[in-house]
């Protein structure tokens, strides 16, 4: 069939509608496989809860994730229902009659999608037979003591067959669209493959295995990819059945996508296949009514960082909380891979400058990188606790003070300053300061924490800048995350994000998003660039910083997922046009030009004119060009489809994107 010219999801605010042609979703069903579907592992469980709503404004009841069961996610996370497809509700009911056990209800997140989970400990007996069926289809055989693998093969088998069981109720309506992320789900797809099950089939690999080996062990990734002997590095780090998983699902697979350009070029390398479609992570973007909103919770939530640092650097707070600026680094515990190292470097170099130009300004940063712990540090819980005391004790004092005037002046007397404090007073104070010790339990950042009571998302917003100067980051959703929340951040041309914003906007630092070139630079030089981005920052006057937000946070309509589903969408038109050709059958696309977020209206045209020579300078000194609404509007208008969609690919085995490396 013909697909129809229209988009069942409306443009965002000056984007205009992509005039692709829509899927008659009626007729079709669409399954999202991942390991992550309510089972939090890492990021790609933020990917698919984050896109389930605009999924499900599409597809409605015709879309569902699949995942594996486990009682506890289950119990606190789906809400149990029957199945409103009896098709669907055959085929698990054939898995269940044949000693499986499958769940079905709705994950309790926005959208409320359906999910069927299958429980793998259920169907462990399995196993034996599983790996045999997996040799004789693909000839690739899995070690016994690898238990990720092995749990990978029976949820993989367990998908397959409900696939079998579902496309024999459905005949041949409606089509299936199965889409896999990940090799743990590739499984499913290589024996739904090999088993000729009539599907149209997606795979998304959000970063690639040996990728993440290779850069975990320091290897200078990025100058060696067609240096790699593949097969002998995934051998030598015993991963060579995983890896033989995931490229296979690769070859298998309808429609090949990833998340970034940078992931595209590892992939063409790692797995010897060019991404079709490359799909950006986005985010569930929450506007508020004024601009004034979020920068409201910006001094909210740094007052709080405030009250911290006060207790942190207590007996040691020799400067000026006002002229202090917050930076921070979060993510998982890879020193290398997150850049931590680099990052730690680059604050030395930033202190000697700050020194040198003797700048008011002090930067305190924060490591937010879980890691294992047995306890709190005992100075920092001190220092909290001395902190509060001293905030209790004031106010103590102050109401006992505050009654003592009142009565004074009720007396018509001017008071005794000298008496109106008693020697009790003195010594109660004295007290506070002497301090107190104390042990609390470790947690991680949250609002009940003992040490720092704030939830990840209020800590950002407080915060002034997010530094990710990240080696391996298929996407980055941390730089994200402080984009749609209106802070600046520093990431890299070597993560997903970075290379988005860098393709996409013009002039990415005037909107509070700098991009270190970590690939075509040498460590030193990255390092001396990433300094001076941190130095330039911490010129800024207030008022500046101010503006700086503003635009930031402008730029959180490019992340959104009503406008970054579109590339999921296009490659589900892909699927079907190369699965059921007779069926769909997709126009050839006219190429569009790729749109650059032009820089900010109020900017001079040469960088260096808006740097203040001086790291000293008043907000009086800003001058009064900047309209923020006027500017607001025109980018507005200025947002376009920063993508280009050509014809479909004329075989899996061109490799169009390889002028990016």
């Amino acid at each position: 069939m013909r697909l129809s010219r229209s988009l069942s999801i409306s443009s965002l605010s000056g984007l205009p509608l992509w005039k692709e042609e829509s899927l008659p979703v009626q007729d079709l069903l669409l399954f999202e496989v991942s390991w992550e579907v309510t089972n939090k592992v890492g990021g790609i469980y933020t990917v698919i809860q984050t896109k389930a709503k605009i999924t499900v404004d599409e597809w409605g009841e015709n879309y569902i994730m699949m995942g594996p069961y486990y009682e506890h996610n289950f119990k606190t996370q789906v809400e149990k229902c029957e199945p409103p497809n009896q098709a669907i509700k055959a085929a698990m009911d054939s898995l269940i009659n044949n000693g499986s056990q499958v769940h079905f209800g709705r994950w309790l997140i926005e959208g409320s999608p359906y999910v069927i989970l299958f429980d793998i400990g259920a169907a462990a007996w399995n196993l034996d037979r599983w790996k045999g069926d997996l040799w004789n289809a693909c000839s690739i055989g899995l070690p016994y003591h690898d238990r990720e693998a092995n749990d990978s093969l029976i949820f993989g088998s367990l998908v397959a067959w409900f696939f079998k069981e579902l496309t024999d109720q459905l005949q041949d309506k409606p089509n299936v669209i199965a889409h896999f992320h990940e090799w743990q789900a590739g499984t499913g797809l290589l024996l739904s493959h090999f088993r000729k099950i009539p599907l149209a089939t997606i795979f998304t690999t959000h970063a690639t295995l040996l990728g993440r080996y290779l850069c975990a062990g320091n290897a200078d990734f990025y100058n060696n990819l067609d240096k790699f002997n593949i097969d002998r590095e995934a051998g030598e780090r015993q991963i060579y059945h995983r890896y033989c998983l995931e490229r296979a699902a690769v070859h298998c697979a309808h429609v090949f996508t990833t998340v970034s350009q940078i992931t595209a070029v590892e992939a063409n390398h790692m797995l010897h296949r060019q991404p079709d479609v490359v799909t950006p992570n986005g985010l569930n973007v929450r506007k508020f009514s004024a601009m004034h909103e979020f920068q409201n919770l910006h001094s909210m939530n740094k007052a709080k960082i405030q009250e911290f640092v006060r207790g942190h650097f207590y007996g040691h707070l020799d400067f000026d909380l006002e002229k202090t600026l917050f930076f921070f680094i979060a993510g998982r515990y890879e020193f290398s891979n997150k850049g931590a190292d680099l990052f730690l470097e680059s604050l030395s170099r930033l202190n000697y400058l700050l020194r040198v130009h003797k700048s008011d300004v002090t930067v305190v940063v924060f490591f937010i990188m879980p890691a294992k712990t047995n306890n709190f540090n005992v100075e920092s819980l001190k220092g909290q606790a001395v902190r509060k005391q001293l905030w209790d004790t004031a106010q103590f004092v102050k109401e006992k003070f505050g009654k003592r005037l009142y009565e004074s002046l009720l007396r018509g007397e001017i008071p005794d300053m000298s008496k109106i404090l008693d020697r009790d007073d003195f010594t109660i104070m004295k007290r506070a300061i002497y301090g107190t010790q104390i042990v609390f339990h470790p947690e991680f950042l949250s609002s009940t924490s003992p040490l720092l009571p704030m939830d990840y998302e209020e800590f950002v917003r407080g915060c002034h800048l997010g530094v990710f100067p990240s080696y391996y980051e298929p996407w980055g959703y941390t730089p994200g995350e402080c984009t749609v929340m209106g802070i600046p951040s520093v990431t890299t041309n070597l993560s997903g994000f970075g290379c988005f914003m860098e393709e996409h906007v013009s002039d990415p630092s005037e909107y509070g998003i700098y991009i270190v070139d970590r690939r075509f630079r040498s460590a030193d030089e990255s390092c001396n660039q990433l300094t001076q981005f941190m130095f330039s920052f911490c010129q800024q006057s207030r008022r500046q910083r101010i503006i700086q937000r503003n635009r930031t946070e402008r730029l959180s309509d490019l992340l959104d997922w009503r406008y970054l589903g579109r590339f999921y969408m296009y490659a589900r038109h892909l699927a079907l046009s190369r699965s059921f050709p007779s069926e769909f059958k997709m126009d050839h696309l006219n190429i569009t030009q790729g749109f650059r977020y032009p820089r900010p209206s109020s900017v001079p045209p040469s960088p260096s004119a808006s740097l203040h020579s001086t790291p000293h300078h008043s907000d009086e000194e800003d001058d009064d060009t900047y309209d923020e609404e006027e500017e607001a509007e025109r980018d507005r208008q200025n947002i376009k489809a920063p993508f280009t969609l050509g014809a479909e690919p004329e075989g899996k085995s061109k490799q169009p994107l390889e002028n990016g490396k």
